[in-house]
Order: C-alpha cells, then structure tokens, then sequence
C-alpha cells in the first residue's frame, strides 16, 4: 500500500445495480476520470464508473508531484533539436498545472498543496550540456531558474524553477468524489465487455448493462485492444518507491535526467515528515526481481530500515514519442493514457481536452495529444513494442524465477499450473496465468501481489484483480 492510502477516508459509492442509459459514460474512477466528471459536471445524464474503490488504481501510488519541469517530456525533446515541439508541451504542461491549481482553489480542497522548488539534476558530463540548453530555454520563455546548488554534494550540476508544487492525490481525489457525489458514480462495477451498436456502446458488466451515447476510456491501460491496439503503441516502466519519516521538510524535489532515474520529494501531514525516494525504474519486460530493487532504493539514498514506514510499486504507460494518448479514437469513444511518469497534470489536461471536445470548445493541446497522430518512427517503434511484448510473453513462461522464496511453489493439477503462497494465514493458491492476453505472472513478494510483465496487470495474495487491463480474476477458490 502506498503512503497516500492511509488517508482513504471511510467513503463509498454503490455498484452498479441496474442497466443504465445514459449520454457520457466514464470508465475509470481516478485522477482523469474524476476530472472529467468535473469539467462536464453540468451535463445531467453523465456517469462513472469503477472496477474497484474509487482512487485506488495508479492514482493513488504516484509520489504527487504537480510540476511542469519533465526530463522526458519537453527536455526529451530539446535534445532532439525539437524546439518548437518542446515549447508547445512545455505550455501544455503549464496549462495543466493551471487547471488543476485553480480546481484546488476554487473548491478550497484541502489536499496538502505545497509550492517547492522542484530540479532537474545530473551526475553525467554530456547531461550536464544538455541541462545548461534547458536553462537558456527556460528563461527565452520568461521562466525564473535556479541552480541546485545545495544538491550538489550528490549531483554534477542541477537547473530548478520555483513555481512547482507537491499534493496529497489521495485528499484531492476524495475531496473531488464529495463535490461529485450528487452525480451517478459507481465503484466495484467492472466492465468487462464493450459492443458498439449504431447510436449507443453497450458497456456489460458481469450482470448488467450500460446504454451510452458517448465513452471516455480514462483508465490506466485500456482493456480492449482494438480499434487501437495498445500493446503495439507504448511500453511499460515500473518504479519502486520508499516512504520514510526524517526530521525537517526541505521543500524541495528533484528528479535525474540519468536512466533509471530517481526521484525524491518531502511530504508534511501536520504531524510527521516523510522522504518520498522513487528509483530504480525499468521495462517491465525485464528486471522483475522486485526485492532486489526495493534493496537498491533503500541503498541510493541511504535509507535506514527502521525509518521506512512504507513502500510500493507503480507502472507508467509510455508512448512511442513521449506524448500522451488524449482523444478520439472510433465514432463517440475516446481515450486518455499514456501519461509518461507525469499524470498529475496530464490527467486534467486530458480531462479538459475530452471534455471540451464534448462540449464542442477549442482546445489548444487537443492536436499535440491527438492518439490518432503519425510519426515517422511509428512502424519501427510499433515493431519495437512487438518485440517487447514478446519477450515478456516468453520470459513470463519461466518458472520459478531464482528470487522466489520457499514459501511460494508451483506444481500442476488436472493439467493446469497452480501456485501457492503460504503465510501466517495459511494457503493462497492461484492460477499464475493472466486472464488479459496469458502471460504468465510474476510474485511481487515485497507487496504480496502477482504483477503481469506484459500489461501491468495486477491481482492480490487470493487472486482477486485489483489493477486491469485484465478484467477477470485468477483465485481458484470458486473452483474447489
């Protein structure tokens, strides 16, 4: 569990109980779903739903960083002599900030806003070029920078801007879930089928349906593949991080351009201070060896054991050109993913896209994140994807993998491969195999969960799924 779950508070929607018609339907109850709801919150007939609590997907383990200064956005970019693209993301992600600044303020959510200054530092001689180029490029754009002086005990060299922020995602989420509360949302409700007829998607659920005129796919990974065929278009990193207490809040963050790279920002909730460290980020088509990794967190920053309160993993969903999915993707369905390791501002950037779109509004990001878009390394990047795709697929087949503990075990029975765990509560027998596309899975023995290399899928100890694109469980409970 991450540091923000903690500050769930006891607060629920009903499920889904009867068929429905209405005219938008949101799939996806965190920050880009809950946003939407918020910019089209004047349409009578909108509805969200989600597969599990509402904010408890990839929103929620996010280190909650509000900050336009992306190493692989807008910086990216520069170093490919892209400048009039790196200025137009940079704006977006301004913009963006704006947006959501202006939601906190105006609905006075109390989610622990905090401005700090936030860096971009380095260790590497070549980078450090490649900052002093986003330095000159920050200030042609009249925005004040600040050397990382003080960080460099660490680092080589550092460029910071001041007029960034950190958050409590979880408190703003739950805050935006009151004001909403009046609108039909529904958490638990899965939708694991999706038909398109001639005015309506027939969204199913195990038991009912849901009649809608318009769908917005706002969920972390899509769970169908076409019409546009994810698996081809993007990649998946997976990220560890560690929640520790320390003494003093030094307002302030950073992040390395340096891949993997690491991350770090404080977090004050009026009675403990906390050191949010995030490091040692990979595809997920390797490197699956999740304890070791949380080993090498806790190392890079020198982390004592007993200071730790918490730790968890996230994924993020990268495109081939490192910019969001945000738009129409088939008459009256549209999508927003991809969102790099930056979704706190592109989740309302991408709500306000959508919902403007809705409401027939000119937006000026909507062509930059069209999903539609081409580029002329789509086909090699989409080969690229394949090909990573595949080797998660085979890899996954291995079993077990060396890190495995003695309490985990796989055998097979009346032919099908089984895996049991076994802890203080006794057996927790699944079938190891991911009901999205069969990959098999890998044991995350740090956070008790089976996590899937190709998708990013993920299910606890019994089976039950608590992240998609799978819509389906893997516990074998209902067939003993």
């Amino acid at each position: 569990m991450s540091l923000w779950s903690k500050y769930r508070e006891d607060f629920s929607f009903p499920s889904l109980k009867s068929n429905l018609e209405v005219d938008t339907l949101i799939i996806g109850g965190g920050m880009t779903g809950l946003n939407t709801m918020y910019f089209l919150r004047d349409q009578k007939n909108i509805c969200l739903v989600e597969a599990n609590q509402i904010g408890s997907g990839v929103s929620m383990n996010t280190t909650g960083k509000i900050n336009y200064l992306q190493e692989n956005t807008f910086v990216s970019k520069l170093q490919k002599g892209k400048k009039i693209l790196a200025q137009k993301i940079l704006s977006s992600q301004i913009y963006g900030m704006k947006l959501l600044l202006d939601i906190i303020s105006k609905e006075q959510l109390d989610c622990d806003l905090e401005q700090v200054t936030s860096y971009i530092v380095t260790n590497k001689k070549e980078n450090i070029e490649v900052l002093k180029e986003v330095k000159d490029f920050l200030k042609e754009k009249n925005i004040s920078v600040v050397d990382g002086d003080h960080l460099f005990n660490r680092f080589s060299y550092g460029v910071g801007v001041k007029d960034t922020f950190v958050f409590n995602p979880m408190k703003y989420m739950q805050g935006l879930s009151k004001i909403l509360k009046k609108h039909q949302i529904y958490e638990n409700t899965k939708i694991i089928k999706m038909i398109r007829g001639e005015k309506y998607y027939f969204c199913h659920t195990e038991k009912y349906c849901i009649r809608a005129k318009e769908v917005i796919i706002a969920c972390h990974y899509p769970f169908f593949l076409f019409p546009f065929f994810m698996p081809m278009k993007s990649s998946i990193e997976k990220s560890y991080i560690i929640a520790h207490k320390v003494s003093n809040n030094e307002k302030y963050s950073y992040i390395t351009l340096e891949t993997p790279s690491e991350s770090m920002r404080f977090y004050d909730d009026g009675n403990d201070v906390y050191q949010i460290c995030l490091g040692e980020s990979h595809d997920i088509s390797t490197k699956q060896n999740d304890p070791e990794h949380f080993e090498k967190v806790k190392n890079i920053f020198e982390i004592k054991e007993d200071a730790i309160y918490c730790r968890w993993s996230n994924t993020d969903l990268l495109t081939q050109d490192s910019l969001a999915y945000v738009g129409n993707i088939a008459p009256h369905l549209y999508l927003a993913t991809g969102y790099q390791t930056w979704g706190m501002i592109q989740s309302v950037l991408s709500a306000n896209i959508i919902s403007d779109h809705l409401q027939n509004k000119d937006n000026d990001y909507a062509d930059l994140f069209n999903p539609c878009r081409k580029g002329v390394d789509q086909f090699i990047q989409s080969l690229v994807s394949s090909y990573k795709n595949t080797k998660s697929f085979v890899g996954s087949k291995f079993y077990p993998k060396s890190w495995y503990s003695e309490n985990l075990s796989f055998y097979f029975k009346k032919g099908r491969l089984l895996a049991t765990y076994v802890d203080d509560e006794g057996l927790h027998t699944v079938h190891p195999v991911c009901p999205h596309m069969k990959c098999g899975l890998i044991f995350n023995e740090v956070e008790k969960t089976w996590d899937c290399p190709c998708h990013s899928s993920r299910f606890d100890l019994d089976g039950h799924c608590i992240k998609g694109p799978s819509k389906y469980s893997i516990s074998t409970k209902s067939e003993e």
